[in-house]
């Protein structure tokens, strides 16, 4: 038997609860879904990373005080039991080893908290929840397969990706491993592999893959130790020739009221209000729920909370939403054809409906410098509550004016990076409060300044390469990060796909009960412009799905207009 860590000095005190009280609710409720056993062997060496110990500890111990079903294990780094797993940093948590290889690398702070949970479901279940088509594909595996995700505690896409790599070790417990690596607490592994922006995926030290994709996708990359683009370059001659074949397989269609595209405000609010009239209603997301406003690290002006993380804010709305209606995450809409009805063809399935919704937002504009794509997650970041936490004791630029650049720089200020604002113009377009935090903060600006090149070496951003806007003088900056918040581009393609009117600024044109000129398609949010921000999204979701009751009950388009 593996030696216990002494009570004196390792295990947690077993009187005073580490969880807080709503979080232990809220798990009851979780592990009642529980059915096999799950051992989680904690691995910790004293004087290694040991607030980040104590806190796994205390964690794991209260998860088996919550359920008799899960069993803590407790193991030093230098045990037979370590060496027989092969575990060699502190702390490592494995989630019923021996059956699966299922583990974490640091303990699973933050976002991670969430995949953490899912993986013991998983692992107590037997089953990996995954699709039929992902079942197929992972069939086809015939070699061993590790995965490690790399991830921050701040990413609200870090966990998707993490639970695509467990539930394929759980299919496929023969030859997939997988592994969540924490970069804030494993540095030297995140440094080994060059790790600028998480989620970062490396499947056998080989394939490198950036964000979070869907779970198809994924384990198409993981069967075939290529990357989708690698498989569509090559695939492309073939998918000609399979084009008709492919057509005659049709999965089964699904019949709703109204199918909701994107789970930002505008869509969570709008499935509320469909469903409370009475409508079937189905929200596809095709990555997290959230939208943008998951990823914005402080949301300051939203009415009831003084300030309050966006992933929060929105973890409170979609709860408030999947008490109505069926969020479906990882479900991309790939074609929306009218007819009778309106057929909503997706990666999964296809859905016939009465009305659509576009609820798809905006993305962030790139800045145009040169270099940019090229250290795109390898330095150049759009996102800072996913990669800051990478960046706390480095040298960043954010680039722009606006309110999403203030709060970037604010929070990356807030994480111990040293932060220097580039604006091409001579003045904030920001709002005062964000403009007066800034300079309290004493966060320097660099005025009328434009980036002309990402300057790097060996996958890492060194500088950058200015211009003034003024003078047309260039100079040069030395940083390890740039951070892009220059404005956003809507997500449209759907739309035009449609034949939907665009403004002159190519946002889709609603009327005042948002909708568009098409009968049957509305749209609410970011993607039709406008104040954008969440109250006028939340306000814009209600109006169209008021609207789509009122059309699909009188229908506008099949009547003399008075």
């Amino acid at each position: 038997m593996s030696p216990f860590f002494s009570k004196k000095n390792d295990t947690p005190a077993e009187d005073a609860w580490f969880l807080p009280e709503d979080a232990r609710k809220a798990l009851l409720e979780t592990f009642k879904a529980l059915r096999d056993d799950v051992p989680l062997e904690v691995f910790t060496r004293e004087g290694e990373n040991d607030p980040y110990n104590d806190f796994l500890r205390k964690f794991v111990r209260d998860l088996g005080r919550l359920d008799a079903k899960i069993k803590p294990v407790y193991h030093t780094l230098d045990s037979d039991r370590a060496r027989e797993l092969q575990v060699t940093f502190s702390p490592t948590l494995c989630v019923v080893p021996g059956k699966y290889s299922l583990r974490y690398l640091g303990a699973p702070l933050g976002e991670e908290g969430r995949s953490f949970i899912q993986a013991i479901l998983l692992a107590s279940s037997g089953e990996s929840h995954l699709s039929a088509t992902s079942r197929q594909i992972l069939k086809q595996l015939d070699e061993p397969r590790q995965v490690r995700v790399f991830v921050n505690p701040g990413c609200p896409y870090c966990p998707g990706q993490v639970f695509n790599a467990f539930k394929a070790a759980v299919e496929r417990p023969d030859l997939v491993r997988a592994e969540c690596v924490d970069s804030a607490q494993h540095t030297a592994l995140a440094d080994e592999y060059h790790i600028s922006s998480v989620p970062h995926t490396i499947i056998n030290d080989e394939l490198h893959l950036l964000g979070l994709e869907q779970e198809e996708q994924f384990l198409v990359e993981l069967v075939s130790l290529q990357s989708a683009q690698q498989i569509l370059g090559d695939d492309e001659h073939e998918h000609e020739h399979d084009h008709d074949h492919a057509h005659h397989h049709h999965p089964p269609v699904e019949q709703v009221d109204v199918v909701i595209i994107g789970s930002g405000p505008a869509g969570l609010t709008a499935g509320i209000y469909c469903v409370r009239s009475g409508l079937k209603t189905v929200i596809l997301e095709k990555l997290v729920v959230g939208g943008a406003v998951a990823i914005t690290p402080v949301v300051e002006n939203y009415p009831g909370f003084a300030n309050i993380p966006g992933k929060k804010l929105m973890d409170i709305m979609a709860e408030h939403a999947r008490g109505y209606c069926d969020i479906r995450e990882g479900e991309e809409v790939e074609e929306i054809k009218l007819g009778k009805q309106v057929e909503i063809h997706t990666n999964r399935g296809i859905y016939a409906t009465r009305a659509v919704l576009l609820c798809t937002g905006a993305s962030w504009k790139k800045i145009g410098a040169v270099g940019e794509d090229t250290y795109s997650g390898f330095g150049v970041s759009y996102c800072s509550s996913c990669d800051g936490y990478l960046y706390r004791d480095r040298t960043v630029a954010v680039v722009g004016g606006g309110n999403s650049a203030l709060t970037d720089a604010l929070h990356l200020k807030n994480l111990g990076a040293d932060v220097t604002i580039i604006h091409r113009r001579e003045t904030f377009r920001a709002q005062q409060h964000l403009q007066d935090s800034v300079a309290k903060a004493g966060i320097p600006v660099l005025w009328n300044k434009e980036v002309l090149e990402i300057l790097g070496k060996d996958n890492r951003v060194t500088g950058a390469r200015l211009r003034d806007t003024v003078t047309a003088e260039e100079t040069s900056l030395t940083l390890d990060g740039v951070f892009a918040a220059v404005g956003v581009s809507p997500n449209t393609a759907l739309a035009q796909d449609l034949g939907v009117q665009l403004d002159e600024h190519g946002f889709i044109q609603v009327d005042r009960s948002m909708r568009t000129n098409i009968p049957r398609v509305y749209a609410a949010g970011d993607v039709t412009g406008g104040v954008q921000q969440i109250v006028t999204a939340i306000g814009e979701g209600s109006v169209a799905a008021l609207s789509a009751f009122e059309d699909l009950a009188h229908p506008y388009w099949v009547q003399p207009k008075r």
